[in-house]
């Protein structure tokens, strides 16, 4: 089964480009990143793969420095022959050689003909021990899990072509809306998505869920420095998906561990892209920077990864608004990983607003930035007066736009914070997430402030 990944047509983009340099994929495991490749190596004449977890693959780039050897070597190895159409060369799983991402240069030196990609989880680790980056000389295209609108191409693609209607015709809302819910059960890991396409029993599932984190954490232990942040690590894995609020480091998930120890775990998960550190600004304005000295949230690779974990996924299938689940934390888990989802930056992370003063805290689920608009982003159903900590994250503001997701249909309103300060909520319904910059210019080029 083929999952249509709108990272396909960045791809293409690059093929045609005429300052095209060898790009390198980034992603977490199992997020599709090989099949992606396989699937656009159709577009060449010619494709050779090579996986540097394979030590004769990895000794091609360890035994010499001239990379007309190394081409040479792997046109052999794979029985192929020089041709004057497009060649595709694959490394996948390089964060296996240091040395082979260091190399990346040469072909964008010596062999701009030759069209290169490379691809790996846990690069974050390998890219440490590179000793000179080719830092000007390489392309990135960062794979997330399938979002909504790439899940739609597979279970109705007749509603993702809805999707490219704007504003969503009110028809298509329910269906929308009952598709987003089934993607939420889910979640985004091509595999489940594959296997479900397939047979529809959730419970069959489960031990996919299970084997992903179980390869995740063994992937991540590689790295650990010692037994005991091999053991932290662990730790942090098997009670993190119970920790939807705000954390705390010193103690974490009932443990003994100390605030370093954990600390240094969480920082080589973050790496590995498994569970992000997610920490909140005070800023209302560019440019937004993170407050490493307040207490962060948690952001999973995947929601499904979590539901799963805490065995959810068959309490949600009668839910009627997600916000109204597990005190709305699973909803505004996977709004941010939409949002995640259509970023071309590896470093996005989707931060989250506050203001904690003596006696006046507020926290807003997220902030987005649109150009030069930093936008407050709720996840809430409920009433315009409900949304305490987003007016005054308004009152703050130089800009009069506000986004709110919910389960009703998209409508904007013209409203008033407590203290009279006009401003645009734009209401969007949970299955717009990936179409947010679309949604903001619509209501900025309908509402100028």
């Amino acid at each position: 089964m083929h999952i249509q990944r709108t990272a396909y047509d960045k791809l293409l983009d690059w093929k045609v480009s005429k300052h095209r340099k060898p790009l390198l994929l980034r992603g977490a495991r199992q997020v599709g990143k090989t099949t992606l490749i396989r699937i656009f190596a159709k577009e060449f004449t010619q494709y050779m793969e090579v996986n540097l977890e394979k030590e004769s693959h990895r000794n091609l780039f360890e035994k010499t420095d001239d990379i007309s050897k190394i081409i040479s070597s792997i046109y052999l190895l794979k029985q192929k022959i020089p041709t004057d159409g497009s060649t595709l060369l694959f490394i996948d799983e390089i964060q296996e050689s240091p040395k082979a991402i260091q190399m990346l240069r040469f072909f964008y030196e010596e062999r701009p003909d030759l069209f290169v990609i490379a691809a790996g989880s846990l690069l974050e680790f390998a890219l440490k021990e590179v000793p000179s980056f080719p830092v000007g000389r390489i392309d990135y295209l960062t794979l997330h899990p399938v979002n909504f609108l790439e899940f739609l191409g597979v279970r109705n693609p007749a509603a993702r072509g809805v999707l490219s209607e704007f504003p969503v015709p009110q028809y298509a809302h329910q269906i929308l809306l009952d598709l987003f819910h089934e993607y939420a059960i889910l979640g985004g890991m091509p595999e489940v998505i594959a296997i479900n396409a397939e047979d529809k029993n959730i419970a069959s599932l489960s031990r996919v869920y299970k084997r992903l984190w179980q390869s995740y954490k063994d992937d991540v232990e590689k790295y650990a420095r010692n037994p005991t942040e091999r053991k932290v690590i662990r730790h942090i894995i098997e009670t993190a998906p119970k920790e939807m609020d705000r954390i705390k480091f010193e103690g974490f998930g009932n443990s003994a561990y100390r605030s370093r120890e954990v600390g240094e775990a969480f920082r080589a998960l973050d790496l590995s892209r498994i569970i992000q550190l997610i920490y909140p600004t005070t800023n209302t304005e560019p440019p937004i920077i993170p407050n490493l000295k307040k207490r962060p949230r948690l952001q999973f690779l995947d929601t499904g990864l979590i539901t799963n974990s805490l065995m959810l996924q068959g309490e949600m299938i009668g839910v009627k608004d997600l916000n109204d689940f597990f005190r709305g934390k699973i909803i505004q888990h996977l709004i941010a990983q939409e949002l995640t989802s259509i970023q071309d930056d590896s470093g996005y992370r989707p931060l989250f607003w506050v203001r904690e003063e003596k006696n006046s805290n507020a926290e807003v689920d997220m902030i987005y930035q649109y150009g030069k608009h930093v936008i407050p982003v709720e996840v809430k159903s409920g009433k315009q007066g409900s949304l305490k900590s987003l007016h005054q994250f308004v009152e703050r503001s130089e800009h009069p736009y506000a986004v709110r997701f919910y389960k009703g249909e998209f409508r904007i309103d013209h409203a008033k914070t407590p203290y009279g300060k006009s401003y645009f909520l734009m209401n969007l319904p949970y299955y717009l997430g990936t179409l947010i910059n679309n949604c903001i210019s619509y209501l900025i080029e309908n509402h100028p402030a």
